[in-house]
């Protein structure tokens, strides 16, 4: 889940553009009832609520999430799994 408006989630999403994945992207400030899905986000407890991220159905996190799991080399091989990336 995205805006077109935030930093971060244009960071994220070049990283996986940048993998050779090709992401599911919910821009919400773009789409019909994007405030009541940003609301549902944050009650899962994302804060803040964009960019979040869903590896494989399981929520992962936002971007400080996403950066850490890249840099302790987890990021891709969790792709892997998911069939997101065929490396």
């Amino acid at each position: 889940f995205s805006k077109n408006s935030c930093c971060m989630s244009h960071t994220i999403k070049t990283l996986f553009f940048d993998f050779g994945v090709n992401p599911t992207i919910y821009e919400l400030d773009e789409i019909n009832r994007g405030k009541e899905v940003e609301q549902a986000l944050a009650q899962l407890g994302c804060s803040p609520t964009v960019p979040v991220v869903f590896i494989g159905g399981q929520l992962v996190g936002g971007a400080n999430q996403v950066m850490s799991l890249h840099l302790n080399r987890s990021l891709l091989p969790m792709l892997k799994r998911a069939g997101a990336l065929w490396l």
